[in-house]
């Protein structure tokens, strides 16, 4: 097609389309042409039904269920990729530890070759969508289009953002919108993970434009999610001053006795219960006097309200994409119901049978059926066809994933679309760890929330790192997201939290403490991790004062509502217990870890000084 045929036949499908924002129609132009596909189409979620369909008649998504749907990615294609995610802008001094920093004249020109004629024959899905509640005071950093060519992204895109043209027409600045392009590749011949890799996740930050070629696989693909909600998200948030960008859950806690709602985010590492306590419930034996509301799991942008001065939040996502491995009736009843029939949900790389369209994985029951005929692997291989007692190879990849909108989590909060978002009462930071952290401990002073935030991390196991105990540092569990240098990530903390009237109060949480004798959990955790957080509520409030300790105040073992509980006394007082050697040898991997970070505030290390100080001195 000549350059003058492309132009009338994208023009064609923008009018049919009502997208009249002149910079997306140059932006779909531009890789229409460059990416040499065959067709156009511009998508609203309202065409959900009608590509459900195509996809299933084309064998991309197969039916699990009444309003479910299963589809199988490519067996190379499972998972994110760190070491091929960059963060490219034209300024050296952007690069930080971990953001994998590359200037963006070497990485747009090696994207733009990877993607040039890489469409051909295929159709050019234009997604304009919004990552934020319509209205958000943070809607012109929240507004983009993705162009793909995988049908399968536009799906899960369209659970995951809200999905319109109209997200775009109406910008009062035209050009204010990130730039996404998603060019699936080659699958079989891309080199993954070997030294010939053409794969490249590249988020130009400082022109707004996001480059991705060789996966069509979660947040490789679905662009709104991780390369805007967080990497882009963050670093319009340093430029601009106005917002931080995280991995965060989002939840509310209501007192049906006093009426009073409190809100509550946090970061937590993988594996440290983020998804579990977002989605939680209130134990049984608490169920008549408090009620938790579902905002998010994933992520939440915070800033200042100027009307009242206090930190307020969103979700910016419409969906939650979700790990199935070991969600269950137990651990995660809410997203149990979230994805049930009708949800129009999709699950992605679990185990699935065509005979009877039932989808399972790991951790879904007890044992895997029992009747093995027609059930396939996440590879799709027949599992009866598995030499008996030869293979015990997971049925479903250990990242196989459910992608569903918000509005199916029963508890969803009723203000979650509230444009300005929720005000927040407490931060909370939580990893993995089998000692030295306790149940919960609370810091008042915002450099040492932040100090404690920078240095969040979950232990190695011995047997992949050969460091048993260590942390695994991953500040607010955003290494793997970080758009600027940690340095002007720390100062904005302080920058934000530090301006607010009414500062939120900081914790750290862990669920995962073991008994040094027989290695049990101390703690039961799952709808149980809610009391850590009404004490914390109850602190703030000032209804109890807890224990003043060198690393945060504790409860005392009597302010932690335990009714309904059966917890050994021995175990509460280990818990709630601060280990001084164990802290001691950890501020001295703290000191090296920062140590890394160029141009960390003065104020963070002052809170190093100090909480090392107190260990030291054994004062509080």
């Amino acid at each position: 097609m000549e350059a003058g045929e492309v132009v009338i036949a994208v023009d064609a499908e923008l009018d049919r389309a009502g997208l009249t924002n002149s910079r997306v129609r140059e932006h779909v132009r531009h890789w229409f042409e460059l990416t040499g596909a065959e067709r156009l189409e511009v998508v609203n979620a309202s065409d959900d039904g009608r590509l459900v369909q195509e996809a299933l008649a084309a064998g991309e998504l197969s039916p699990a269920g009444e309003g479910r749907y299963y589809s199988r990615s490519h067996p190379k294609d499972t998972a994110r990729s760190e070491e091929r995610t960059v963060v490219a802008t034209s300024d050296p001094a952007d690069a930080g530890v971990y953001n994998n920093w590359r200037p963006a004249a070497e990485m747009k020109p090696l994207l733009e070759e990877r993607m040039r004629g890489a469409s051909a024959g295929k159709t050019m899905y234009v997604v304009p969508y919004l990552m934020a509640p319509p209205g958000s005071p943070l809607a012109g950093y929240a507004t983009g289009v993705e162009l793909t060519d995988a049908r399968t992204v536009v799906l899960h895109m369209i659970r995951m953002a809200r999905v319109g043209v109209e997200h775009v027409n109406d910008l009062a600045d035209p050009g204010s919108f990130v730039r996404g392009v998603h060019v699936t590749g080659d699958l079989e011949k891309l080199g993954q993970g070997t030294p010939a890799d053409e794969r490249y996740f590249v988020t130009v930050a400082d022109e707004r434009t996001i480059l991705h070629y060789g996966s069509s696989y979660g947040g490789n693909a679905l662009l709104g999610k991780i390369a805007h909600g967080l990497r882009q998200a963050a670093y319009d948030g340093w430029s601009s001053g106005r917002f931080l960008a995280e991995q965060f859950l989002l939840l509310g806690i209501t007192d049906k006795e006093t009426g009073r709602t409190y809100h509550v985010c946090g970061g937590m590492p993988s594996a440290s219960g983020k998804t579990n306590l977002a989605m939680t419930l209130a134990p049984d034996a608490l169920g008549d006097r408090y009620r938790v509301d579902f905002y998010g799991d994933d992520i939440a942008w915070l800033r200042v309200d100027p009307q009242d001065g206090r930190i307020y939040a969103i979700n910016p996502e419409f969906g939650v994409f979700g790990v199935a491995k070991d969600t269950n009736e137990d651990t995660n009843p809410t997203a149990v119901a979230a994805i049930a029939p009708g949800t129009g949900t999709i699950f992605t790389n679990v185990a699935y049978n065509a005979d009877t369209q039932d989808v399972w994985w790991e951790g879904k029951t007890p044992q895997p059926p029992a009747d093995v005929t027609g059930w396939r692997d996440w590879t799709g291989a027949l599992v009866s066809e598995r030499p008996e007692g030869s293979d015990v190879s997971p049925w479903a990849h250990p990242n196989s994933r459910f992608t569903t909108t918000l509005a199916n989590v029963p508890n969803i909060a009723p203000d979650y679309e509230r444009p300005q978002g929720v005000p927040i009462d407490a931060i909370i930071f939580g990893g993995r760890t089998r000692d030295r952290e306790p149940l919960v401990r609370a810091i008042t002073d915002l450099a040492e929330g932040v100090y404690d935030g920078l240095t969040l991390g979950a232990e190695a196991t011995f047997a992949a790192e050969g460091t048993e105990g260590v942390l695994r540092y991953d500040p607010m569990s955003m290494r793997p997201f970080m758009a600027v240098p940690e340095g002007r990530y720390a100062a904005l903390w302080l920058e934000i939290i530090g301006s607010a009237t009414e500062k939120p109060l900081f914790a750290h949480v862990n669920w995962f403490q073991r008994d040094p004798e027989d290695g049990h959990f101390l703690w039961p955790g799952y709808r149980d991790n809610l009391r850590a957080l009404l004490w914390l509520m109850q602190l703030k409030a000032g209804e109890v004062s807890g224990t003043e300790t060198p690393v945060g105040i504790v409860p005392a073992p009597e302010e932690l509502d335990l009714r309904g509980m059966d917890l050994p006394a021995h175990d509460l007082e280990r818990l709630l217990t601060i280990d001084t050697a164990r802290w001691e040898q950890e501020m001295t991997h703290r000191e090296e870890h920062l140590s890394a970070f160029s141009g960390l505030p003065e104020e963070i290390w002052a809170a190093h000084r100090r909480v090392t100080q107190a260990l030291e001195s054994g004062s509080p």
